[in-house]
């Protein structure tokens, strides 16, 4: 859950909550992951999608500064059963960030049941373990070191008392997967990624509630009952790069001077909201995606986002005490990669 409840309107309805941002190589070509609704909201939290809401996955091709294919996902109530049926559209070019255009119809279906497009198109949408992992008192004492330049303090942690936060907890994924024939993403494409919730407004626009590229932003960087926070979720990563990308570089700057790693904290600072803004998850299209100290190319179920993050933004060598093998039955090698919760009906 590298994004969780950091808005009002996210915290009231969870269904509108994005926890994590996936895109990955899947057996037949991009796999792209959207979770939302985390369990740990509590038992008295609706399950399952608004039926009111968008839900969006956001693709710029070959380094566009704005999207040109938009993947929507809408869902109807649920029945009796729970169940929801739901329907996928794409959008190309303009009308990929235009709220008011409707797309091509590519395939609808029903929660918990694999359903098949054109091209080798492949999705599912339903109750899944939630895969991510982190000890959230680690994640709390590094957001407060960010927040006001001081050192980590973690008295009585270290890696080897470290708990996974969400262990047990479900999400409800969509999961989509575009195989390498289809001719408006195919393989071998460098792509940006962000996913998006929306809600319809009472004067019949789209309101936008919550957004997530990167992992970790805003846990790090945004705390997440804040107004400002909330503000962040409403714009278009395009739109981040001169006041938030400042910003987020003197927080950087500021962390990292406190614990002397660097001589130039201010230049390692802008270098890191360099990076990460605009805030779209880099991959290119046909390779192994990875979330690594290395670069990002993607980010896979299993990687460890919250320990290359902590790393980049502390200029240090951070340990979460936690490994991917640990939590391997939260993921498959098959589609559609996550673990459903009921099991998946064909």
């Amino acid at each position: 859950m590298s994004h969780h409840l950091d808005c009002e309107q996210a915290r009231r309805d969870c269904r509108l909550d994005i926890t994590d941002n996936y895109v990955f190589r899947g057996e037949t070509g991009t796999v792209f992951v959207m979770d939302v609704n985390s369990s740990l909201a509590g038992p008295g939290a609706q399950r399952g999608f608004h039926p009111e809401a968008r839900y969006e996955f956001k693709i710029h091709t070959d380094g566009t500064a704005a999207e040109d294919l938009t993947y929507r996902v809408t869902f109807d109530p649920p029945d009796g059963a729970g169940e929801q049926t739901f329907t996928l559209h794409v959008l190309t070019g303009p009308d990929a960030r235009d709220d008011a255009a409707i797309g091509e119809h590519l395939a609808e279906g029903r929660t918990n049941h694999l359903v098949s497009g054109p091209d080798g198109l492949r999705m599912w949408a339903g109750q899944a373990l939630d895969p991510f992992y982190v000890d959230l008192t680690q994640v709390r004492a590094i957001n407060a070191a960010v927040k006001n330049g001081a050192r980590v303090e973690l008295p009585g942690w270290g890696p080897n008392a470290a708990k996974n936060s969400f262990a047990g907890s479900t999400v409800h994924s969509l999961v989509l997967e575009v195989a390498d024939q289809d001719p408006r993403l195919g393989a071998d494409r460098h792509i940006g990624v962000w996913v998006t919730t929306k809600l319809a407004t009472d004067a019949g626009g789209w309101r936008q509630i919550n957004r997530e590229g990167h992992p970790m932003v805003w846990p790090i960087f945004r705390p997440d009952d804040s107004e400002y926070a909330g503000g962040a979720n409403k714009v278009h990563p395009a739109d981040e790069m001169n006041g938030e990308s400042e910003h987020v570089a003197r927080l950087v700057a500021g962390v990292v001077a406190t614990n002397g790693t660097l001589d130039d904290p201010a230049a390692y600072g802008r270098a890191v909201a360099q990076h990460l803004f605009p805030d779209v998850l880099p991959y290119r299209t046909g390779t192994p995606a990875g979330f690594g100290f290395a670069g990002h190319n993607g980010r896979t179920l299993a990687d460890n986002a919250p320990e290359v993050m902590f790393s980049l933004v502390l200029n240090s060598a951070i340990s979460t005490g936690l490994t991917p093998e640990q939590f391997a039955d939260t993921r498959s090698g098959r589609f559609p990669y996550v673990v459903a919760k009921p099991a998946t009906a064909g």
